[in-house]
């Protein structure tokens, strides 16, 4: 008497598949969001930068 039902684990496997793509596919945006940000950031800084260094050249440039 052989039940092959008794130990399909099938379901449970794929289950498992979903899981683990939709782990990777979170992490993954995660890092993409994350890198998205970080460039921002650093553009938004080097903004900043040029904006101070324009206002201290048009300030020196007044004194002359």
């Amino acid at each position: 008497m052989a039940d092959h039902d008794w130990h399909d684990d099938s379901d449970y496997h794929d289950a498992v598949q979903r899981a683990d793509r939709a782990t990777r596919f979170g992490w993954a945006a995660i890092a993409g969001t994350t890198g998205v940000l970080g460039c921002a950031l650093i553009a938004l800084a080097m903004i900043c930068v040029i904006a101070i260094l324009a206002c201290v050249y048009v300030v020196a440039a007044m004194d002359h």
